[in-house]
């Protein structure tokens, strides 16, 4: 996997979103002006602050902000998270701190719906493996099946943009 610095891909991420949402709605219902901003000590900082809201499920996120399309937040883990498959909405998740490995593709195992949209399951059958780390950009389009698995004692805090209407 191709290592891309994490402005560079925050830069690409906000300009594909720009064009998506101006392609998708009118100009009157554009986001309000202005930048949000957030440092490499904010996004790192996450890991601390999410820490002690751990689920059972070994994770904790926090939503940031929304917008006409796509919404972002924080997210911690400290445990395998179930295999999901979002029916209308790609992620781009943007590495912060720890190591994972991401399972994608193949088919979700047992899924059941856990909201309008959303499937859950235990596992993906067929998946392709890849080994994530701090800097680190993932895109997973809709309908996509995807897994992290976290190595035993470790940890994983990640930013997320959720891009609505895929």
């Amino acid at each position: 996997m191709k290592r891309t610095s994490i402005s560079t891909a925050l830069a690409l991420a906000a300009a594909t979103l720009a064009l998506g949402a101006f392609a998708a709605r009118p100009l009157a219902a554009a986001d309000p002006s202005g930048a949000t901003v957030w440092t490499a000590a904010e996004l790192k900082a996450y890991a601390k602050s999410l820490a002690p809201k751990m689920s059972a499920g070994k994770v904790a996120t926090e939503r940031l902000t929304s917008y006409g399309n796509h919404y972002t937040l924080a997210a911690h883990r400290e445990g395998d998270g179930e295999a999901e498959v979002h029916e209308h909405e790609a992620d781009f998740f943007f590495v912060q701190s720890g190591a994972a490995t991401l399972v994608s593709g193949g088919e979700l195992v047992g899924g059941r719906t856990t909201a309008a949209g959303e499937l859950r399951g235990p596992s993906i059958k067929g998946g392709e493996k890849k080994e994530l780390g701090a800097g680190d950009v993932v895109h997973i389009p809709a309908r996509v099946p995807h897994q992290l698995l976290i190595p035993s004692g470790k940890e994983f805090t990640y930013f997320v943009i959720k891009v609505q209407g895929q």
